[in-house]
């Protein structure tokens, strides 16, 4: 039987030299291996007090989407430019290989006060800061993050005042 571990698939030098893309989409070709993490993903304590899940353009969608589901919570979700319409937020970050945006509609979390981040991968933590920063501004609070994997020595949850779990670290 394959592990979770199995099926993180690393691609070097994708999408620019220099950079290991660890891929996740493998895990949804084996539903037992999905559910048991969303189950996981799920049971975090976190979750108990959020008012409300926001996952994270694009793969952070297809985890905060079944968490939702599980937990019973409803999902907002921080998108990447020119994908939301009405009025928005938005922030600019920095990537590991340039920059982007992600914005959030103002009506989506108006109703909400305490979130938590789900996301598949935190990295250096640039996405995630990006979405914090724009629920802080909006003065809504973050109880946590949760992600598929973590990539431990970019020290991504340095950035952050509110606790992290990482189903995989590496």
């Amino acid at each position: 039987m394959k592990k979770l571990e199995d099926l993180i698939l690393t691609y070097k030098n994708f999408p620019k030299k220099g950079i290991d893309f660890k891929d996740v989409l493998e895990i949804l070709q084996y539903p037992d291996i999905y559910q048991d993490l969303i189950l996981k993903m799920s049971t975090n304590k976190f979750l108990k007090n959020a008012e409300a899940i926001i996952s994270i353009d694009a793969r952070g969608f297809i985890f905060g989407s079944a968490v939702a589901l599980e937990s019973s919570k409803p999902m907002i979700v921080a998108r990447k430019p020119g994908k939301l319409p009405g009025h928005i937020f938005t922030r600019e970050y920095d990537l590991e290989y340039g920059k982007n945006s992600l914005s959030i509609q103002s009506n989506a979390i108006k109703k909400f006060n305490s979130f938590v981040i789900v996301d598949d991968l935190l990295a250096t933590g640039g996405t995630v800061n990006c979405v914090s920063k724009l629920l802080q501004d909006q003065k809504k609070e973050i109880l946590g993050l949760i992600t598929v994997i973590e990539l431990k020595k970019l020290k991504g949850r340095s950035k952050f005042d509110f606790p992290v779990q990482s189903i995989i670290s590496i």
